[in-house]
């Protein structure tokens, strides 16, 4: 690993432990040319995951945009950005078990909707609005007296 202080590329590491709840490890170095000491995470290569948009158009997954959408929908209501980044997190973890490369932006939209839920009620009303492009006012009622309903 190339020491980011002076750019020798040999370490030795000093510790090592899990980190985002087992699916990376953390390492912690110290560069044997200038003593300093930095942090390295090692994660599995995943394969490119590809997005079909509404329109048919495909993209390369996002992840920054899904946490973009959330902060979004979130906005001053009691959610935590650590919230939004398990939440992101349980997403993939969804979509990378299911083996499949592409995979529609609808798909994602009702695992972000389904997962939402259980955050915040108001925040999965905000993306739900967004998302589904509720047409009038009785679609959008249809959709509160549903979640109503499921208490």
């Amino acid at each position: 690993m190339k020491c980011p202080y002076c750019g020798h590329d040999e370490d030795k590491v000093i510790d090592s432990r899990p980190a985002d709840e087992g699916s990376a490890i953390r390492r912690r170095r110290e560069c044997i040319s200038c003593g300093k000491r930095f942090t390295t995470y090692e994660k599995v290569e995943n394969l490119p995951l590809i997005i079909i948009k509404k329109d048919g158009t495909r993209q390369p997954y996002d992840r920054d945009k899904l946490i973009s959408g959330l902060l979004k929908s979130c906005e001053k209501r009691p959610v935590s950005t650590e919230q939004l980044e398990k939440l992101a997190d349980k997403v993939e973890l969804q979509i990378q078990n299911s083996m499949r490369r592409e995979i529609s932006s609808g798909e994602i939209g009702e695992m972000v909707m389904e997962l939402l839920k259980d955050i915040d009620e108001i925040a999965y009303v905000r993306f739900a609005s967004v998302y589904r492009q509720f047409k009038d006012v009785n679609s959008f009622m249809q959709e509160l007296n549903d979640l109503l309903n499921k208490k």
